[in-house]
């Protein structure tokens, strides 16, 4: 399974996301589709916040990982691009979950910058 966790600032606005694990889904030559579709939205958004919006997310990316965090002190008009774009992902990615719900789970958390810290010391581990 998939688990997706759209971290939301206090006011709620997406300020980043998290997505391990795989779907494990129908294969089709090989390639787990489900998989496929996840991977393809959520570097969608990493590409999308470089390319369009002109921000340098953190990221982190390991085999079956993808962290995006939105850096800090972005202006409004910068930040409400971002947060567009990270909308628009997760529209897909919710859609997706929709269908293959066995598959496919997305979460929401508040975003602290302590997690940043917890989630370093878990990727070396």
């Amino acid at each position: 399974m998939t688990i997706i966790t759209v971290y939301a600032s206090e006011d709620g606005k997406p300020c980043g996301f998290e997505a391990k694990g795989h779907a494990g889904g129908r294969r089709i030559r090989g390639y787990d589709l489900v998989c496929c579709a996840v991977s393809a939205l959520t570097q969608t958004a990493v590409n999308a916040l470089e390319a369009v919006v002109g921000i340098s997310p953190d990221v982190k990316l390991q085999d079956g990982y993808l962290r995006c965090i939105l850096p800090d002190g972005l202006e409004p008009a910068v930040l409400e691009k971002a947060h567009i774009v990270l909308l628009t992902v997760m529209t897909g990615l919710t859609d997706i979950q929709k269908i293959y719900p066995n598959l496919i789970r997305i979460q929401q958390k508040e975003w602290r910058q302590a997690d940043a810290y917890d989630e370093s010391s878990a990727l070396r581990s």
